[in-house]
């Protein structure tokens, strides 16, 4: 038997806000595995998620396996769009949902983390981090300003955190992101410039996973998961035509759960995967294998 073992282990999950995504379910796939989880939230959702969990309307989902409860360690605001607090606009800044949070910035993430648990406190960052502002936008009807802060937010993220926090990680620590297929091929209804933000980050895990890896001692994956109804995805708008048509076209005709990428993470972040680094890894029922419909005139019926 070849346990996932994380005891020991200490992970801040970038992204989380509620217990219907990737985020969560990593967190999740981690704790199950003996890792303590400290996640980073979006301000403006943080009163939202603070009083779920504190009224137990979250009780369900942070069940373990083994009976306990899912425990965050700490919940830290993050708006990954500011490196520092002086990169966030004055309106940001004093807007009532921000100003009482302190350090919301990539940066004051970092300084917390080391004020609560010192030096070389984490082992295992996760980058469940997007937002394209202009997504239901066709790329050709995307402003300049929606395409930056699509990359700024969901690809350039990435870099920050890294740059900041692998200073504070032990040796053999993992990093892993979450990526989509759009960023090879294209999905119609994915737009606002989120497929470019997408293959910036697969293109960016590579060289990380050697400027880290040289420098650190880290290693650097990302994750392409299949399309899945989570509330964040939901603002893309065709969600659940993405996930029919995938389901229809997949070597496995099963539905994606998102345990399957907490599973998938909870991998890639382990001793057993100490060789693996600069990877995309698909969590997708194998859609990216596909070159055409699996559905229609002259296609191969199932067994």
């Amino acid at each position: 038997m070849l346990p996932i073992d994380l005891k020991g282990k200490r992970a801040l999950i970038a992204g989380v806000a509620d217990d219907g995504g990737f985020g969560f379910a990593i967190a999740k796939a981690l704790a199950e595995a003996g890792a303590t989880i400290c996640v980073g939230t979006w301000p403006p959702a943080m009163n939202i998620f603070q009083n779920l969990l504190e009224r137990g309307k979250m009780a369900e989902s942070m069940t373990l396996s083994n009976g306990h409860a899912l425990d965050f360690e700490r919940i830290y605001p993050l708006d990954a769009a500011y490196d520092t607090l002086q990169d966030a606009p004055v309106e940001i800044r004093e807007n009532k949902r921000y100003r009482e949070r302190g350090d919301f910035s990539v940066a004051g993430l970092a300084q917390r983390l080391e004020a609560d648990f010192g030096p070389r406190c984490l082992d295992i960052v996760i980058h469940s981090l997007a937002n394209g502002p202009e997504v239901k936008n066709a790329l050709l009807d995307t402003s300049r300003r929606g395409y930056l802060e699509a990359v700024s937010v969901s690809a350039y993220s990435q870099i920050s955190l890294l740059r900041q926090l692998a200073p504070l990680m032990r040796p053999r620590g993992a990093f892993v992101s979450l990526t989509y297929m759009a960023s090879e091929r294209v999905i119609p209804g994915y737009g606002g410039g989120m497929s470019s933000a997408k293959a910036a980050l697969e293109s960016d895990t590579r060289t990380l996973a050697y400027e880290a890896g040289r420098r650190f001692g880290i290693r650097v994956n990302t994750i392409s998961a299949g399309p899945y109804a989570s509330r964040a995805a939901s603002a893309i708008g065709l969600i659940q035509r993405m996930i029919e048509y995938t389901k229809l076209n997949s070597p496995l005709t099963r539905s994606l759960e998102a345990e399957d990428v907490g599973h998938a993470a909870a991998f890639l972040v382990s001793p057993l995967a100490a060789a693996i680094t600069g990877s995309v890894v698909y969590v997708d029922n194998g859609y990216h294998a596909m070159g055409m419909a699996a559905e229609g005139p002259g296609t191969i019926g199932t067994a």
